[in-house]
């Protein structure tokens, strides 16, 4: 009896990691995040980054409003594509979120930006300088030869209009994806990661990766004069980890070492506050993942599974507050 109730359990064990499997992440999507006054923010986003606006709709009834967590809700949503890559950029109409906080910083746990990628760092400065956009970083930084990992790659940090925060980032020969070598003559070629504040790589690793699915693909460990320059954080010392799904954008984790962790992710965050970002997951069994991630104790957005043009979807927060939208293929 005993080895039938314990071959039973191997048998439930085995059943449900090959549902897991079935619910990881196939491809990580487009890159959301709620905006002020839309037309100010597609108008910058064309302008100054050179996205190109794809689609632009309305959406509300019960559904969307059990997926954002907020009731009687009118969202205004425009797609943005450059590249490969899409930003989803949402206006409440019905409702006015909060704005972002004016003494936010990029060791704050709700830090969360998009790495935009330039073919020549000294060009879209130069661009950007004509907009005369807000600094974060004192000006583009490279990162020294000590770094290995990393070494070679220019960075900069600034706001958008909402005091989102944005990265230009430029990848040298033998760095990044080989896709962002192909030029084409443009500046500004797409989008390569999403970066998030955490306050620790293995719990956040134990979402990403072990729930999710996403695979590392290597980590570096940044410090110096030029990355607290790029940060803005006076000895900023940082261990980076990088995560892809089999297609999509990466996903970029940011755990200060020095001077640690700032400010948590409000608890009262709502999808229509300003600093509100979520990235969509696509996955092939959205049900098996939002059953596991619900019993596991992770807390949602949604109000529950919701069925949302002939998909299921949700929202979730991961184990510091960053929220994810997993959708499901069709």
């Amino acid at each position: 009896m005993k080895s039938l109730v314990k071959f039973s359990s191997v048998l439930l064990l085995f059943t449900i990691s090959i549902s897991a499997v079935n619910a990881q992440v196939k491809k990580v999507g487009a890159i959301g995040f709620t905006v002020k006054d839309m037309n100010t923010s597609v108008k910058f986003y064309s302008e100054v980054l050179g996205f190109e606006k794809i689609s632009d709709e309305e959406l509300y009834g019960e559904q969307y409003e059990q997926l954002e967590g907020i009731f009687g809700l009118r969202m205004r949503v425009v797609r943005m594509q450059l590249g490969d890559e899409i930003i989803e950029l949402t206006d409440y109409l019905t409702s006015g979120g909060r704005s972002i906080p004016e003494d936010m910083q990029s060791n704050d746990l709700y830090f969360e930006h998009i790495a935009i990628v330039v073919s020549d760092m000294d060009k879209a400065y130069q661009h950007l300088r004509q907009y005369m956009v807000m600094h974060v970083s004192t000006g583009p930084q490279t990162i020294p030869a000590s770094n290995v990992a990393a070494a070679g790659v220019k960075a900069f940090y600034f706001h958008d209009p909402d005091m989102h925060d944005l990265e230009l980032i430029y990848f040298p020969k033998g760095k990044g994806q080989p896709k962002w070598q192909n030029t084409h003559g443009k500046i500004f070629l797409g989008i390569d990661h999403t970066a998030i504040g955490i306050s620790n790589t293995d719990s956040s690793l134990h979402f990403y990766k072990d729930l999710l699915g996403l695979d590392r693909k290597g980590d570096s460990w940044n410090m110096g004069m030029e990355q607290a320059h790029l940060n803005n954080i006076e000895g900023a010392s940082l261990h980076i980890t990088g995560l892809r799904a089999a297609a999509g954008t990466g996903i970029e984790f940011l755990q200060y070492l020095q001077p640690g962790a700032g400010k948590p992710f409000p608890t009262n965050t709502r999808a229509d506050d300003i600093w509100h970002w979520q990235t969509t997951l696509y996955v092939d069994d959205a049900s098996v993942l939002y059953d596991k991630l619900k019993e596991l104790d992770y807390t949602f957005v949604s109000k529950g599974l919701v069925v949302l043009k002939n998909t299921k979807a949700f929202i979730v927060r991961d184990p510091d507050g960053h929220a994810m939208l997993v959708e499901e293929l069709n």
